[in-house]
């Protein structure tokens, strides 16, 4: 008998070991561990990435309007030009000739022109005195006013002769650099058709641009004034700056894909930059500094409906926290939870705003709360907080469950109103 009593006494210690067992290892499976961001202060932006090619703000093709042989260069590629100084000469020998022919004219039309109107005032006064017929006064009005047409017109082609004598010099029209010389001494050109060019010259290498193309589904972004960096192969360790100093209206369409021509200004005092080399740009849209700045993960993330569901229920059993309002539940979650309404139980209000975000919060007392916030830039890593939150506060991006994997960023149920307990 007492043998009894001991195994039954030692059977009822090894059930109540078990029970207690299983109870901690039950309690130690729904310990839940969060983890957290702070909310701090520093920038936040975000970009439009673009390509483009640098090129001087004033580039100038220099030809010539007369043809001819040319006689001497005086300007070669690099070099630095003045105004109004020579670059090449053409060979004027024929020019000077054409010259010298309408000075002739001009000379004879004026003869022509003294002989018609003496004649005419000669015949006029015979025929005021009505000693000639009509009909040979007319002939020398006509023959002297015929005379005036023809000396101005001897003279316009003597004025055109001259021009075309200038044009043999070619001389620069701005300020710049020799960017190009695309001929040599001795060639012949011609400007029969159109004007060949000679030199291309660019004003100033210390200010340049970047002339890049963004995508339509960007371009209603980007605004004058907006700061850029950019970098070059060429160094691709530097980073230049500068600014968006134009945003072009019409569209370049290739391939179906539509886009847009942004102008970036680009100080270059060093002169590193040089025409031609291919930039690639962020444009900053929107920046701040010294913004309160939370990791985007916080307004990804949302508790598991059973841990709500759990917290719920330890609330309506405390009574110390009255529960006002609760997230809503999707999913297996919110099936889980639906037989747990406890009093005071209502859905949160749903924001119209996509300003307004939900976070939830480390506290003490219940582990988490929801947060209603209003953010400002969104880049997807980072946003800025604009109200809701305080510098240093601690917001859940992560949940882990004992025994269970890691819970973040669920989209499925996430909370998007005000939810305080």
């Amino acid at each position: 008998m007492k043998r009894r009593i001991i195994v039954i006494g030692a059977a009822i210690v090894i059930a109540v070991s078990t029970l207690v067992i299983i109870r901690m290892a039950s309690e130690k499976e729904s310990d839940v561990t969060f983890d957290t961001v702070k909310v701090e202060r520093g920038n936040i932006y975000n970009t439009v990435t673009a390509t483009g090619t640098i090129e001087a703000i004033t580039t100038v093709e220099v030809g010539t309007q007369v043809s001819g042989i040319l006689q001497h260069i005086y300007a070669d590629f690099n070099d630095n030009v003045k105004q109004g100084q020579i670059l090449a000469r053409l060979d004027e020998t024929s020019l000077k000739a054409q010259l010298d022919q309408s000075q002739s004219q001009v000379d004879q039309a004026q003869a022509q022109l003294t002989f018609q109107e003496a004649t005419y005032r000669r015949l006029k006064v015979l025929y005021d005195k009505e000693l000639i017929a009509q009909s040979d006064y007319d002939q020398a009005l006509f023959n002297y006013e015929n005379s005036k047409a023809s000396l101005s017109s001897a003279r316009s082609a003597l004025s055109r002769a001259k021009v075309n004598l200038d044009y043999a010099t070619i001389t620069s029209p701005i300020d710049g650099v020799v960017l190009n010389r695309a001929v040599e001494e001795g060639q012949t050109v011609a400007a029969s058709f159109n004007t060949p060019t000679l030199f291309t010259i660019v004003n100033d290498l210390t200010q340049m641009e970047v002339q890049t193309s963004v995508d339509e589904a960007d371009i209603g972004k980007v605004n004058r004034n907006q700061r850029v960096e950019f970098t070059v192969d060429a160094y691709p360790d530097m980073k230049f700056t500068g600014n968006v100093s134009e945003v072009r209206l019409q569209p370049v369409t290739t391939n179906n894909v539509v886009t847009y021509v942004v102008i970036l200004s680009a100080p270059n005092p060093e002169k590193k930059l040089m025409p031609g080399m291919t930039a690639s740009a962020i444009i900053y849209v929107e920046e701040r500094e010294n913004s309160l700045v939370l990791s985007g993960k916080a307004l990804r993330f949302t508790p598991d409906g059973a841990y709500l569901a759990k917290m719920a229920k330890t609330m309506k059993a405390d009574g110390s926290l009255p529960l006002s309002q609760t997230p809503p539940l999707t999913g297996s979650a919110g099936a889980e939870a639906k037989a747990l309404p406890p009093a005071g139980f209502s859905s949160g209000q749903v924001s119209n705003d996509p300003k307004t975000k939900t976070v939830w919060i480390k506290d003490t007392r219940m582990g988490i709360h929801p947060n209603m916030i209003k953010i400002g830039i969104d880049n997807g890593s980072g946003v800025e907080v604009l109200s809701g939150l305080k510098e240093g506060d601690e917001v859940v991006i992560a949940m882990t469950e004992a025994g269970s994997v890691s819970k973040t960023e669920t989209s499925g149920n996430t909370p998007r109103g005000p939810f305080p307990f």
